[in-house]
């Protein structure tokens, strides 16, 4: 294990005394993970057993660099540190001490182990007893799609957990604070329903959901002094990082083990608070700081560029935020006596880009020039968005596509169904699955065939599917290509038919392979992994050099894995694979098709192997936690930076510690909690970008309408008085 080279106040940190207890506070970029890391390899280099040290942290994307830091040929004596989540190691500890709590909590089969349920098969269940309330007339004042209300009744349900209160007061909570119709409070008592309905169903048949692990073990396995003892046994070294992402409840544990642990090392980002949605409470994490014998503060950062950390540093202070940041001199001049702000941005306002098609040309030939001419390598530059829709992403990545700029890009807690490559794979699953009895349109498999051929556009793509496919016998299948028409062959091609022609014959020979076997049915994730494998990787289809289509193949045969065991552990008695005479997999995509939102994968928050441009919503970028050279801000004059998402079931800053209960949400509230939110989400890009800004500027938004967005006032007032200079 090689030690990182630290600087004088990073290794102060890290090599202290074996029984010191330290909170160390830093803006982002400031080295404090770094010595974080120092601090393991050093207590591991002392003679700590590694089995005695846990390294805590709100979001398993933020373990990397400890968990990278950890592959060695040599493992170290005494086993491995573990590096998990609160929710993770509720999880394990549900698993270990099941026996001891499964009553006294109200399961109805104590003796029996406990299910553990992903956000994917959490939503399946609340949507099996909800949907017959949704006809019976529920939330009918409101529009919202039944998946997005499936997992907003889900996140209340994990607020009461994480901030600590009973799942029975959501409503009371939100009716108390609520200012606005009067319908509006029908809809939280509808919602209250909905969540005790699905928690009566968990308990009655031992299904944890994330938010009854995690208050099993805050409410039942913590107290219990078999497991404390355990716990506080084992794990004697304690590291927290990014504590100001972890919530009020985790943080109560944290609090009684610093009191007994032998040495511990919290860290607090400053300025930060991004999961504030997910119950994140910065100023619960703060109150750690008291119970630890060592302060240490990281002020300078490793990352920005003094240009680019001056400019957040104004733009802050327009904004009005309250920031808990050391205040800073005024901007430095650069050279040519441009002011350090001007300097850190780039933008384009000569002549200025009236529609957002002419940004969004302006931004690929921006990233063109850096990655041709001046050498930038594309895995420095991220495109953020405040949201990125389907349309955005498809729009930029073709133009970049079209310069040789390799693109990637990430967007959590969407639909499985809405990823173009998923539906490709459960059309083609379809087709191989006739006992389904699932008919996709000519307009499914025209779509199907245009991701999973190379080469195949939308036009030739429809005009094969109008001919090829058919419905004989009750089950859908494909005609040979050499029995179309001459003429036809020739108008889409022999070099598509022929890799059309070898789909076809995969999906023949996987039918008939079926057959013979006697299971027509099979396994969703094992078909789905030989398509990849088989077919769609292969040279001349879609899937070959298409890497997120790759991931979001590996996320979805993870998905149905998970959910068939699930659906079999459930059943174990009768070792039924089927849900009302239906098999798991046609259940699955069924589930699929319905909108359930994806649970996230480690895999889709790594970095990629190749070097490729990000595209991604700007939250997303600062969870994965990690600097770029050049940043572009894509719709600066948007409102939807400073925006909340509308969920009309459910409230972050209401369901929180910081609220008082009798207190009303205000539009004076909401304003000021927008403009906090705005600030911390440009500090957070701000100290994740080495270089320079680029900022994607429209006179005219997306539809159409006229963009005068807070972001883009509060960038106009830093820059008013300083030269106007046209870059671009």
């Amino acid at each position: 294990m090689t030690q990182p080279s630290l600087a004088e106040h990073q290794a102060a940190v890290a090599h202290c005394p074996a029984d010191s207890k330290v909170f160390l506070e830093g803006p982002a970029g400031a080295g404090k993970t770094t010595a974080g890391v120092a601090r393991v390899l050093h207590l591991l280099h002392e003679g700590v057993p590694a089995d005695a040290i846990l390294v805590i942290v709100p979001q398993r994307t933020l373990a990397t660099p400890y968990t990278d830091a950890l592959r060695t040929p040599r493992t170290p004596a005494g086993g491995a540190v573990t590096v998990v989540t609160m929710g993770g190691l509720a999880q394990r500890m549900a698993e270990l001490f099941w026996p001891l709590a499964a009553a006294g909590a109200g399961f109805a089969d104590p003796d029996r182990p406990p299910t553990f349920l992903t956000l994917e098969t959490a939503q399946y269940y609340m949507a099996r007893l909800v949907d017959p309330l949704l006809n019976a007339g529920y939330f009918e004042s409101i529009v919202i799609n039944r998946n997005r209300l499936y997992s907003q009744i889900l996140d209340n349900l994990n607020k009461a957990a994480l901030v600590g209160f009973p799942h029975t007061q959501i409503a009371a909570r939100l009716k108390a604070a609520w200012a606005g119709e009067s319908s509006q409070v029908r809809v939280y008592d509808e919602a209250q329903k909905c969540a005790t309905r699905f928690r009566e169903y968990c308990l009655a048949h031992n299904l944890l959901d994330f938010s009854l692990q995690f208050e099993l073990f805050a409410n039942h396995l913590w107290p219990l002094p078999a497991c404390r003892a355990y716990l506080l046994g084992r794990y004697t070294h304690l590291i927290a990082d990014n504590v100001e992402e972890d919530t009020p409840v985790a943080h109560d544990i944290l609090a009684e083990w610093l009191t007994a642990c032998r040495s511990a090392l919290v860290i607090w980002d400053r300025d930060a608070g991004y999961r504030r949605f997910l119950a994140a409470d910065p100023e619960s994490a703060y109150r750690l700081a008291a119970l630890c014998q060592v302060q240490a503060s990281f002020t300078e950062s490793y990352v920005t560029s003094p240009d680019i950390t001056a400019l957040g540093r104004e733009l802050a202070r327009v904004l009005g935020a309250r920031m808990t940041s050391p205040p800073r001199p005024p901007l430095p001049q650069g050279e040519g006596g441009e002011s350090a702000a001007l300097a850190a941005l780039r933008y384009q306002t000569d002549p200025p880009l009236r529609y957002h098609p002419e940004m969004l040309d302006w931004v690929a030939a921006e990233i063109a020039g850096l990655v041709h001419d001046q050498g930038v390598p594309p895995g420095e530059i991220a495109v953020l968005a405040p949201f990125l829709s389907g349309a955005l992403r498809f729009s930029l990545a073709n133009r970049l596509a079209s310069l040789r700029i390799p693109v990637r890009s990430h967007r959590p807690s969407r639909a499985l169904r809405e990823e173009p490559a998923t539906e490709c794979l459960l059309t083609l699953a379809a087709l191989c699955h006739p006992d389904w009895r699932q008919f996709p349109t000519r307009g499914d498999v025209a779509y199907a065939l245009m991701q999973a051929i190379e080469g195949m556009d939308l036009v030739r793509a429809h005009l094969l599917a109008e001919i090829v496919y058919r419905t004989r016998d009750g089950a859908p299948v494909l005609l040979p290509f050499d029995e179309i028409e001459p003429e036809m062959q020739e108008r889409i091609t022999f070099v598509l038919g022929g890799r059309y022609e070898g789909l076809r014959s995969w999906v023949s020979a996987h039918t008939a392979r079926q057959r013979r076997s006697g299971n027509p049915a099979g396994e969703l994730d094992h078909f789905l992994s030989r398509l990849f494998g088989e077919l769609l990787s292969q040279p001349g289809y879609g899937f070959h050099a298409d890497y997120d289509a790759g991931e979001i193949t590996a996320n979805l045969i993870e998905s149905v894995r998970k959910f068939r065991r699930v659906m079999i552990r459930k059943s174990i008695d009768s070792q039924d694979t089927t849900v009302e005479d239906k098999s798991l997999g046609q259940e699955y995509v069924e589930m699929v098709r319905d909108g359930v939102v994806a649970a996230q994968y480690i895999r889709s928050w790594a970095r990629q192997p190749e070097d490729a441009v990000l595209l991604a919503p700007a939250y997303t970028f600062l969870m994965s936690n990690r600097p770029v050279d050049h940043q572009f801000w894509l719709d600066v004059g948007s409102s939807g930076w400073w925006e909340r998402l509308n969920q009309p079931l459910t409230h972050p800053y209401v369901l929180s510690r910081r609220w008082s209960p009798d207190t009303k949400w205000t539009d004076a509230a909401e304003v000021a909690a927008r403009k906090e939110a705005l600030a911390t989400l440009v500090m957070g890009l701000v100290y994740r970008c080495r270089q320079q800004i680029h900022l994607g500027l429209s006179e005219l938004s997306e539809q159409g309408s006229e963009q005068r967005g807070p972001l883009l006032q509060a960038i106009q007032t830093v820059l008013r008085g300083t030269p106007d200079k046209v870059t671009g």
